[in-house]
């Protein structure tokens, strides 16, 4: 088995898990799940960004200076996200 029979048989099962993962979506868009629609939905689609970036992106595989510039590049957007919840709390809505 050559090197690239590996990373094949990982596109198929990231293919398998993002399409797996669209169907749990498009399933839990329609059932009322109370307060658990946003962060089931959020899980999702965490997992099949995950997925794409490990394999389809060669994080999993690349060196430690690719992996600590997208771990940063998560820490800066937490950041962003952090800024902007802040924005909209201080907001009044009266």
């Amino acid at each position: 088995m050559s090197a690239h029979a590996g990373a094949i048989k990982g596109y198929f099962a990231v293919f398998a898990v993002l399409m797996v993962g669209t169907m749990l979506t498009y399933y839990a868009a329609f059932q009322d799940l109370g307060i658990w629609n946003t962060p089931i939905a959020l899980f999702i689609a965490v997992t099949k960004a995950v997925c794409v970036v490990l394999i389809f992106m060669h994080v999993k595989d690349s060196n430690r200076l690719t992996k600590v510039t997208v771990v940063a590049g998560l820490f800066w957007l937490m950041i962003l996200f952090f800024l902007t919840m802040v924005d909209f709390a201080s907001r009044p809505w009266s």
